[in-house]
């Protein structure tokens, strides 16, 4: 009984934590993201497509080869809604990346700028101690 509730609580702990919901979110999101990128194929790309190449859903494209259909028109169809998910998920990604380093650039640019030490050069130094020695020895005349 002791190791089932150590397990219980080890699994609450492990829900728990951030990461977990994190991916729960974002798996919320790219199943909504999803049927956006959906609508998008089968309402606006195929149809325009569908105008220039005259078939209107690659579904359709069967081959047939001994009495089997090979059903090629499926597979295009995947490829094209693969890229097009794929290319949608790389302009979001990529908008929220240079967002993000657009952010950290006008914070960085934003903060006051601590004043820097000016390094003295040696001679510079020397003349400098050579003056007020000079000037020393001159008041205790």
């Amino acid at each position: 009984m002791k190791r089932v509730k150590v397990f219980f609580e080890g699994f609450k702990a492990f829900i728990a934590k951030g990461n977990v919901i994190d991916l729960a979110i974002a798996f919320i999101i790219g199943v909504a993201f999803k049927e956006i990128v959906n609508s998008l194929v089968n309402d606006i790309i195929m149809p325009l497509f569908a105008s220039i190449a005259g078939e209107s859903d690659f579904r359709n494209l069967i081959w047939l080869l001994n009495g089997s259909e090979i059903r090629y028109g499926a597979f295009i169809q995947a490829i094209v809604n693969f890229l097009i998910i794929a290319f949608s998920i790389y302009l979001v990604v990529t908008l929220i990346i240079r967002r993000k380093q657009f952010n950290e650039r006008v914070e960085k640019e934003s903060k006051p700028k601590e004043p820097q030490a000016i390094e003295i050069p040696k001679d510079i130094k020397l003349l400098t101690e050579i003056r007020d020695e000079l000037q020393r020895l001159n008041k205790e005349k």
